[in-house]
């Protein structure tokens, strides 16, 4: 049996350690790393993995597209996948920044104690890569989503970015999308309190060391029941919630529940394993939000 090959392919100088790390924790028994991998010269690194196995020997070699850039990677993801042609390919993942992991992982924390259909929900800092992936899988699986920003306009082009992106994976036009994913401004005291009046969850994916909202906003929300802070980076994004809380009671006046970045970050560690396993299933997995989303779900039934 062919060895099991992840190219790793990075768009930073230096590959990512931490996706090595857990490249070889999930059982890969090579790992090339790639570093500085660009749109314009990642097609002769995707022929060497099509052109060296053939048939059932191509399900052994799998590519990961990683960096801190996320719109450099979903470039490259675009120009893997470009590449391929017809049986001739292998699977590919894209975690950049670890953007598809974390969010995938925090959306299922939440389903833990709300249904995500017909719940509401705000993305606190949401236009960065992991808070449009949070709206995204959260509007997908029925919740309506505020996504604020101290930019109303950032907030508004996120919101149709990601429209956009759902109307072109399923038939919502959007139009429809944006009912269910409104733009807000980031805000203080009374109108954030407002904000949340009706709100079941909420996730902080701001800057880091950035706090979005105070305990007592989150305390007195009648309608909350679960908080996430995705920011490890002191003072937290959501006062009051620690790095290592899972599913921690917010305060004695509160229903709801807290989760901090390590929190989160187990489900996360478990699902960007099994995506890394899973692609050795098949030639022909194109892992991205939605497909390592469903993976998080599986294996938090687990």
């Amino acid at each position: 049996m062919s060895k099991r090959i992840l190219f790793q392919f990075d768009s930073d100088p230096q590959p990512s350690s931490f996706d090595a790390v857990v490249a070889i924790d999930s059982d890969v028994d090579h790992l090339i790393s790639h570093g500085n991998v660009q749109p314009t010269t990642v097609e002769p690194l995707v022929h060497g993995t099509m052109f060296t196995r053939g048939g059932q020997n191509l399900k052994n070699t799998a590519i990961f597209i990683g960096g801190s850039d996320v719109a450099i990677a979903e470039n490259l993801l675009r120009c893997v996948t470009e590449t391929f042609f017809g049986p001739v390919r292998v699977s590919v993942m894209m975690d950049a920044n670890g953007c598809n992991t974390t969010a995938a992982a925090a959306v299922v924390a939440a389903s833990r104690h709300v249904t995500l259909a017909g719940s509401k929900a705000i993305v606190l800092g949401g236009t960065g890569p992991v808070g449009q992936r949070v709206a995204r899988l959260l509007v997908q699986e029925g919740a309506t989503v505020s996504l604020t920003s101290r930019s109303l306009s950032r907030a508004t082009a996120a919101c149709e970015q990601i429209c956009a992106q759902i109307a072109a994976k399923t038939e919502t036009s959007p139009d429809t999308c944006l009912k269910h994913l409104v733009p807000a401004m980031q805000s203080e005291g009374d109108a954030f309190d407002a904000l949340i009046e009706d709100v079941q969850i909420v996730v902080a994916c701001g800057a880091a060391g950035v706090q979005l909202a105070s305990n007592e906003a989150l305390t007195k929300a009648p309608a909350l029941q679960v908080a996430i802070d995705l920011n490890a980076v002191p003072p937290a994004g959501l006062q009051g919630i620690g790095a290592m809380d899972k599913a921690k009671p917010l305060g004695e006046s509160s229903s709801a529940v807290g989760y901090g970045p390590i929190g989160v970050g187990g489900l996360k560690m478990k699902t960007h394993q099994a995506a890394v396993r899973s692609l050795f299933e098949r030639n022909d997995a194109v892992l991205n939000a939605e497909e390592i989303f469903a993976l998080a779900k599986q294996v938090d039934t687990k």
